[in-house]
């Protein structure tokens, strides 16, 4: 779907059915739009490079529809017009908390098998696939950068590449402390509260409390049966559950790479970035990351100036080029 040549960059809106959502435990909708970047002066099916981008935490496809994408758009018409063309998917997975971390839980709903099983099918029958499984990249910005991640080591299959910028990783180093000063003085029935079915619930006044909700709910499902349920970081005393933690230490690219440093696929190319500033300290994860999985896997880590979203479209731009080996565009 390239746009008119009259017309500015800009992101179109695809909807996507959300069959693999239906029936979530949240009741969060399941018909749902993604925005979609097709290069100008390129047939709908061309075989273009095709990347799915998974938003930071409350972010979502809305976002890019509109003016809000055309700074995006503009970058990736400069790509194109460099000889890369990408077409560039952005994908809406957000549930009552603000963010899924693109994961399947009994407590939110199955996003990981949502993304592989359904987003990804669903367009390239519409839009046309691109060459081969090494065009087809995943990408991402916080815990979209970890969410990213995830999905790669998932399905190694999939992806022929990652970029993952300023990624949740290395959670004992970018999440523990942050996790005590938002997490240990909710009350046992502000809990019960944010916890209530959805006619019933509320919603915290603190984004970053919650953050910790969804992040406990991709984290740590009760199970199947508990749907919509989560274990608490905490007990009602304040003390720190570590039986708790280490499920969420499960889910750590990190701690999942030291188990096993080839978890990534060997044609798989990771490209991570973490910023000097970055707020919430995920310069140190991805490096960290960097430097378990470099001895087999084709990888970088970048470490730009700036804080956690600054100059975050040459940021993602850079990371497309090195994965495919063009020169790299420098970072202000």
């Amino acid at each position: 779907m390239p746009w008119e040549a009259d017309a500015a960059p800009h992101f179109e809106a695809v909807t996507v059915p959300g069959v693999l959502l239906v029936g979530n435990p949240l009741g969060d909708p399941t018909e749902r739009r993604v925005a979609v970047f097709t290069p100008e002066k390129t047939s709908a099916g061309a075989g273009l490079i095709t990347v799915y981008y998974l938003p930071g935490f409350g972010g979502s496809s809305e976002s890019f529809l509109g003016a809000g994408g055309e700074a995006f758009a503009r970058v990736l018409q400069g790509l194109a017009e460099e000889g890369l063309p990408v077409r560039m998917v952005v994908l809406d997975c957000r549930n009552r908390w603000g963010g899924s971390q693109y994961l399947n839980s009994a407590a939110q709903g199955n996003y990981a098998d949502y993304v592989l099983e359904e987003v990804i099918p669903f367009l390239e029958a519409r839009l046309g696939a691109p060459a081969s499984e090494r065009e087809r990249l995943v990408a991402g910005h916080s815990s979209g950068g970890f969410g990213a991640l995830r999905l790669a080591m998932l399905k190694p299959g999939v992806f022929g590449g990652v970029v993952a910028l300023s990624p949740d990783t290395d959670f004992e180093v970018t999440h523990r402390e942050l996790l005590a000063q938002w997490a240990k003085n909710v009350s046992v029935r502000q809990l019960e509260a944010y916890k209530a079915p959805r006619e019933r619930c509320i919603m915290p006044s603190s984004g970053a409390v919650g953050l910790a909700l969804g992040l406990s709910a991709a984290y740590a499902p009760k199970g199947e049966g508990a749907p919509g349920d989560f274990e608490w970081i905490y007990d009602a005393n304040g003390k720190w559950r570590r039986e708790v933690w280490e499920r969420w230490l499960d889910q750590d690219p990190v701690v999942l790479a030291r188990r096993n440093p080839k978890v990534f696929g060997g044609a798989q190319k990771v490209y991570l970035d973490g910023p000097e500033q970055d707020d919430f300290g995920a310069q140190k994860g991805a490096r960290a990351l960097w430097q378990v999985i470099s001895a087999h896997t084709d990888s970088v880590f970048f470490e730009p100036r700036g804080g956690h979203s600054d100059y975050l479209i040459q940021r993602f731009a850079r990371g497309v080029e090195w994965v495919f080996g063009r020169e790299l565009r420098r970072i202000p």
